[in-house]
């Protein structure tokens, strides 16, 4: 499977961006899929993950209960909601695939997408 996340830019703190992450060339409902950021100097890091269905969730600490998770395998897009966004939500988002069920390890993630850049202005 290949992916291609979009829905990045700049954005004011608090607001409420929508991430997409389209899938092609695969079948998408096989992997388990996750979300991780990067931001200036750090590590790449978790942030979210849903299982192959839909029906299981996890998301990193900091991010819960301002940020969302979901997919949609008919049209085989993976989605990240986000709200009230803070300047250290600034980084490139990922999304991923892995054939494990669900996982917060980067090293469970065997496809990547090519991240797109969510800039938080303060």
């Amino acid at each position: 499977v290949q992916l291609q996340a979009s829905g990045g830019g700049l954005v004011q703190t608090g607001g409420s961006p929508k991430l997409s992450c389209a899938a092609s060339r695969g079948t998408f409902a096989s992997y388990g899929m996750g979300w991780f950021r990067q931001g200036p100097g750090k590590e790449r890091e978790f942030v979210a993950a849903i299982s192959k269905k839909g029906g299981s969730t996890n998301h990193a600490d900091s991010v819960k209960g301002r940020f969302t998770i979901s997919r949609d395998n008919a049209k085989k897009i993976l989605y990240l909601d986000m709200n009230s966004l803070k300047p250290e939500d600034t980084a490139v988002y990922y999304c991923a695939g892995s054939t494990v069920l669900i996982s917060s390890h980067l090293g469970d993630y065997s496809v990547w997408g090519q991240g797109t850049q969510v800039t938080v202005s303060s």
